[in-house]
């Protein structure tokens, strides 16, 4: 086996399971997308980019959906929500660093984790501010 993590590869979906979804990787090699990391619909026999998350010591392999690695993951949460404020009327979403977890889920496709980590990096760089109600950008008319 020739991979390491963090490799980008191509992952087919072969069927669900109760952990998730196996996958074939590179057409080659079985793996385990965990369900809990699936933000999108996924349907058997569908080709997705993918990238190795662990190689674990019994030879199975974990993937990911998602690149690995803090700043591999960060730019395209914040560019995503950036987006979207920027794509909103009045430069707010109403969903907040303390909305529920499937309500960022279903608008976002990300987890809380990754939307709360993409909020604090636009407001650490003064371009949000958040309050109970909402994310707002900070120059918006």
């Amino acid at each position: 086996m020739d991979f390491n993590v963090g490799d980008q590869v191509d992952l087919i979906i072969v069927n669900e399971t109760p952990l998730g979804y196996t996958v074939m990787i590179n057409g080659v090699h079985e793996g385990l997308l965990y369900r809990n990391e699936v933000y999108v619909e996924l349907e058997d026999n569908s080709k997705h980019t993918g990238y190795i998350k662990n190689i674990r010591e019994d030879g199975k392999i974990d993937v990911s959906l998602r690149p690995q690695g803090f700043l591999n993951v960060i730019d395209s949460d914040v560019d995503k929500v950036m987006s979207l404020l920027n794509e909103s009327p009045y430069g707010y979403l109403l969903l907040t660093d303390k909305s529920p977890p499937d309500h960022i889920r279903y608008h976002l496709n990300m987890s809380k984790k990754a939307y709360k980590k993409a909020l604090g990096h636009l407001y650490k760089q003064k371009l949000i501010t958040i309050s109970d109600e909402k994310v707002a950008l900070v120059d918006k008319k």
